[in-house]
């Protein structure tokens, strides 16, 4: 019986095998990567109900784990092809009913859910749970999925213009950010907030849930950030491995940029700013995390840290609005600071684009303009729905439910049952 020999393997052959090796670790990536956004509304929970009172920690709760299972099914249903599906104009997207599969699916849900989510915090307290239920719907399935399409679908009308925005400064934190705005403004404060014109303080009920939230949001955030690479392998792989390490960096310089200001101004290091610092750093690299050096995102970071603190403040104890986490300002304000980076020293791969590093003010300009078209989107259409809301069926539970808490009036059980000892 005669031996075949081996056919030796032709570089095409190499080729396609390797492409097909970093095609499964994509795919790999990705779903490991929405896994850790997914656990990031873990980390929402966490900070939300920590920040806010223990008599409202249910309905915190409830609504996170509301904004997971709406997103899925909406998402599922219609968002992701109102984001990702056919276009003829670079405005709107649409190819039909349960568009996307596997990995890519499960992983752009993650996102419609982290946006939703953000709204959630800012009117905590004194917001009736089936308002918020239908706002949800709607953020998840509409107001998100189609502004999303502008530049993630690869061919509207932001993308055309140059617009960067790698992981959702804008597309997704200042969206959420602006719709908390509107919804705060809305809601009205909560009880006890602003008296004879003084601003005064509603501490959350553990600080120590909150941190925990922050590190878990801290750790989610590789995975959004780092699976918005979209690919593994080669260039892929040392692309994606240096967006978590420059993510890392940026939240660190966030952290510590609101402990210093917090330290000069209040004259003691200020914990819930210090986190929201972190978050600010996060957020602060989200859209350039593919185009920014470490030093870049190192100061990026720690200036998103300093302007959170101020932001917060001023929104607070100027504007008299009632964001009860710092939502507006974290997600907001720095998400168009995130997204505005870009033009000042971004850059593309050795190449500067931004302002101070050669590159002009085309980016700048393109970068700003984009910001601002998210944010008139979001709060436009967040004015729309939530007015109407508000005229219908309304946005605030009673004068009695808000005193009593939400948890008892709104879903019939407490966080924590029996008498509390605080040692006093």
């Amino acid at each position: 019986m005669a031996i075949q020999e081996a056919v030796p393997a032709t570089t095409k052959d190499i080729e396609d095998a390797v492409s097909a090796i970093n095609g499964d670790l994509g795919m790999l990536w990705m779903l490991l990567s929405g896994i850790l956004v997914f656990f990031m509304q873990a980390g929402f929970t966490l900070v939300e109900s920590g920040m806010t009172r223990s008599k409202n920690a249910v309905n915190i709760a409830m609504k996170n784990l509301l904004d997971i299972c709406v997103g899925s099914l909406t998402y599922w249903l219609v968002g992701y092809s109102l984001m990702y599906g056919d276009t003829s104009n670079g405005w709107f997207f649409w190819s039909g009913l349960f568009q996307g599969e596997g990995a890519d699916l499960f992983f752009q849900t993650m996102f419609a859910a982290t946006a939703a989510t953000i709204v959630s915090g800012a009117i905590a307290g004194r917001t009736k749970y089936s308002t918020y239920v239908i706002f949800s719907v709607v953020m998840t399935a509409l107001i998100y999925p189609i502004s999303g399409g502008w530049q993630w679908q690869g061919e509207g009308w932001l993308t055309e213009l140059g617009f960067i925005d790698f992981a959702g400064s804008s597309i997704v934190h200042s969206v959420g950010g602006w719709a908390a705005l509107v919804a705060a403004i809305l809601v009205g404060p909560r009880i006890g907030k602003f008296v004879d014109g003084k601003v005064l303080p509603i501490p959350g009920h553990n600080q120590i849930l909150a941190t925990l939230g922050v590190f878990i949001l801290w750790l989610g955030w590789f995975g959004f950030n780092g699976g918005s690479q979209l690919a593994w392998g080669g260039a892929d792989a040392i692309g994606a491995s240096n967006v978590v390490l420059i993510t890392n960096i940026a939240a660190a310089a966030g952290g510590l940029g609101a402990l210093i200001t917090t330290w000069i101004w209040y004259g003691k290091p200020h914990l819930a700013q210090t986190l929201n610092g972190a978050l600010a750093g996060l957020v602060s690299i989200t859209a350039g995390c593919g185009n920014m050096s470490s030093q870049g995102a190192f100061l990026a970071g720690l200036l998103g840290g300093i302007l959170v603190v101020f932001s917060i403040e001023f929104i607070e104890k100027k504007l008299k609005i009632d964001d009860a986490i710092g939502a507006v300002s974290v997600h907001g304000v720095v998400g168009v600071w995130g997204t505005v980076v870009i033009g000042l020293w971004g850059i593309d791969g050795d190449t500067g684009i931004g302002l101070f590093n050669g590159g002009g003010i085309t980016q700048l300009g393109v970068q700003a303009l984009g910001a601002l078209a998210y944010a008139v989107w979001a709060v436009a259409l967040s004015w729309i729905v939530l007015f109407t809301l508000k005229k219908t069926i309304g946005l605030r539970v009673s004068k009695e439910v808000e005193e009593k808490g939400l948890d008892l009036a709104e879903h019939g059980t407490i966080a924590y049952p029996g008498k509390r000892d605080r040692g006093e």
